[in-house]
């Protein structure tokens, strides 16, 4: 069973910026694509960001382009989201996952972690 741990996420302002990780404990993950997600109150999860292997392919969805940024850190198994200009409805559960070939298909989750953004 894969493991995935989201941290970081807490109450912040509008326009304040937030990093949260996401690791794997007792395992390494530099083998795999991985994302970071966010879900709503009421809405669809929806994606947020995605990383290659290497760093060195990132993919946003529209709304957060320019604000946030994916990276990994292989070596500490971990991924990171460093989230800039936080807006209100940007309230959410943030979850990271673990993307499978070949078909692409995310298959491990995390359990989340809650930001909570205040006007």
């Amino acid at each position: 069973q894969v493991h995935l741990v989201e941290s970081g996420g807490r109450l912040v302002q509008a326009g304040d910026s937030l990093r949260l990780s996401c690791t794997t404990p007792g395992r390494t993950f530099d083998t795999y694509e991985m994302g970071w997600f966010r879900q709503a109150p009421g809405k669809e999860r929806e994606f947020v960001a995605r990383i290659t292997v290497s760093g060195g392919i990132t993919y946003y969805a529209d709304s957060v382009k320019g604000r946030f940024t994916i990276s990994r850190d292989n070596a500490k198994n971990t991924v990171y989201l460093q989230m800039n200009s936080l807006e209100p409805e940007e309230t959410a559960v943030y979850s990271c996952a673990e993307r499978r070939p070949p078909t692409g298909k995310y298959v491990y989750w995390g359990q989340g972690t809650q930001v909570t953004v205040s006007s």
